[in-house]
């Protein structure tokens, strides 16, 4: 933090003493800035855009999958683009509730999927649940997916 003020202090000091030079630089310096966060924020919309052409369904469901991995996964690639190095975490809710009964810990699990699923393409799986709140049974529970990372390649 104290570089940061040295180097504001400077510039300041710069901009009253030789306005003429400092300022035009400092437009340019201020503009490059700007182009490169609206690069980014572009390129961030794009991405959430594309995880929302995901259609990703979990569910309970001990009857089809084994013991041990009783949530199923259902996930569909109905954007344009290869979506690779699929990972998510898993969250319960009881209907109609919006609090999450997924204990939180940093240990609680990431959840990877296929390395490569291709537009239109689907693929599904069977996985363990995460660790739930005492008092909360799984099959009473909604389950979705939350902070989604992947890469999308055209």
């Amino acid at each position: 933090m104290l570089i940061g003020a040295v180097l504001f202090l400077t510039w300041l000091i710069l901009l009253l003493r030789y306005p003429a030079k400092a300022l035009p630089l400092s437009l340019a310096a201020v503009l490059g800035v700007a182009l490169i966060a609206l690069w980014v924020l572009w390129e961030e919309r794009g991405t959430e855009r594309r995880f929302s052409r995901l259609d990703i369904q979990l569910s309970y469901a001990p009857q089809s999958c084994p013991a041990d991995r009783p949530l199923s996964i259902r996930v569909r690639n109905g954007g344009d683009a290869v979506l690779r190095d699929f990972a998510w975490q898993v969250e319960a809710f009881r209907p109609g509730d919006t609090i999450n009964l997924a204990q939180p810990s940093y240990e609680r699990p990431r959840y990877l999927g296929p390395s490569e699923l291709q537009p239109g393409a689907q693929w599904q799986d069977c996985l363990a649940l995460p660790p739930i709140r005492q008092g909360y049974r799984a099959q009473s529970l909604e389950f979705r997916a939350a902070n989604l990372r992947g890469t999308f390649v055209d």
